[in-house]
């Protein structure tokens, strides 16, 4: 049923223009905060390859997460849906046994796959721990990493919620690799598979499950940010580290001659932590108010980065509305294939404005839903630069900003064009402006409800 699904679903044409099809790495780092880079203006962080990145390809500065905690993100980002019409509007249990993601959701490595390339998952997967929902049955030819939302990286187990239990995968089998390094693990599988596939087209979706708590990075970069307060000085570390692991996977690209005809994607799947876990911080929002499993900007608005060097705009950037729930469509533009109709995608291609910097394709208009039942789920609507959150919530805030009431717990609108810090609620001074936002919530909910 499933194999039917897939092709009843996708229908691939080729598109002119397209002579050899590109290889599509994403790399979706996690908790990575919205300013978390040097290219970002962090002055503190030293991010040479993220900075690589985006000195040959194109930086946004308005990219807005699909969801502001790890599965829902995922979900949005690999079905170009919106994470509750993709079946994950919140996170997935990280103990086995667990379904997650629906097998009837068709996956960007699905979307790939039926077009002749390899597919391969490297690192965090978190949308399901049953042999139905894990990679291998999700459209990946290669999976190799955790099931779960994270784990110690010298040990592999999930230590956060009892029993500690090892998790580490390749192909669906568990394997035990005791005492070696995750990250150092991930980049050997990353070269192996580039290598191996280097003949054909490859896409690889590669889930660094980093700067996210245990912040585990290596003595070089401890070394480094020594000096740094806590624990700012712990998640400056992982960064770094994090940044490392991605220049060995480009110097790879490189020494096979595939780096011009790779393109590669950069973004964090949220806002940074202030959990307990991750010792109440270490990351910044810069001008954002809010974190990860927050609906304000600084949950949403992350690092995000796209490169293909010779084919696409080098070193520029994008100030656009743009979502990532739009890479499904976008790398189907842009690697030459169409999809058809009969798959509703709440993503849109921004291939135009990537290349052209042309205009949105959202007509500033998107909704996000962290919860599964809209009656007391975490809302946003946007309609251009007004912005309405339903049941806002926030474990700390920036100084100075007060503390949310019980009238702005119910709705908050505001301006973002002059107000992206998010300080203020102006429902009460702008009725008619709320009462269009509730319409067009109401008209986001009532499509959710269509098969």
């Amino acid at each position: 049923m499933r194999q039917i699904l897939l092709f009843v679903s996708l229908i691939f044409i080729a598109v002119p223009g397209v002579a050899e099809k590109p290889n599509v790495i994403v790399i979706y780092t996690d908790d990575q905060g919205s300013i978390d880079a040097n290219c970002y203006g962090a002055t503190d962080l030293e991010t040479p390859n993220i900075d690589r990145l985006a000195n040959s390809g194109v930086r946004f500065t308005q990219m807005l997460a699909p969801s502001a905690i790890c599965s829902a993100s995922r979900a949005g980002l690999l079905t170009g849906r919106f994470p509750p019409r993709a079946g994950v509007p919140g996170n997935v249990s990280s103990a086995k046994g667990n379904a997650g993601m629906p097998p009837s959701e068709i996956t960007m490595a699905e979307l790939f796959k039926s077009n002749g390339y390899k597919t391969g998952h490297v690192g965090k997967w978190h949308l399901g721990y049953t042999p139905e929902t894990m990679p291998n049955a999700q459209g990946f030819d290669s999976s190799f990493g955790h099931m779960g939302g994270c784990i110690d990286n010298y040990s592999h187990f999930f230590y956060w919620n009892g029993p500690n239990r090892h998790d580490l995968w390749r192909d669906g089998k568990e394997i035990w690799r005791d005492g070696e390094y995750f990250g150092t693990m991930m980049v050997d599988e990353m070269k192996r598979f580039i290598s191996a596939e280097k003949s054909s087209p490859f896409f690889i979706y590669w889930a660094i499950n980093w700067p996210h708590y245990p912040l585990q990075g290596t003595s070089k970069w401890r070394e480094k940010y020594k000096d740094l307060e806590h624990p700012r000085d712990k998640y400056a570390t992982f960064v770094s580290t994090t940044d490392e692991l991605v220049g060995d996977v480009l110097d790879h690209l490189e020494a096979l001659d595939l780096r011009k005809n790779t393109i590669v994607l950069f973004q964090s799947d949220h806002g940074h932590s202030v959990e307990e876990r991750t010792f109440g911080g270490g990351g910044s929002a810069g001008p954002y108010r809010g974190h990860k499993g927050t609906l304000f900007e600084g949950g949403l608005r992350v690092p995000s980065v796209v490169s293909w060097p010779g084919t696409l705009p080098e070193g520029e950037v994008r100030d656009q509305f743009v979502t990532g729930c739009d890479w499904f469509a976008t790398f189907a533009e842009l690697a030459g294939v169409k999809i058809s109709d009969g798959l509703h995608l709440d993503g849109k291609s921004i291939a135009g404005v990537i290349r052209n910097n042309a205009e949105s394709p959202h007509d500033g208009k998107f909704y996000w839903q962290l919860g599964g039942n809209p009656a007391n789920a975490k809302i946003v609507v946007r309609d251009s630069d007004w912005k309405l959150l339903i049941r806002p919530n926030e474990n700390v805030r920036p100084e100075g900003v007060a503390e949310l009431t019980k009238e702005d717990k119910k709705a908050f609108l505001v301006n973002l064009k002059d107000d992206i810090g998010e300080t203020t609620n102006l429902a009460a001074e702008k009725p008619d402006v709320l009462e269009r936002m509730k319409k067009l919530k109401a008209e986001f909910e009532a499509g959710l409800k269509q098969p």
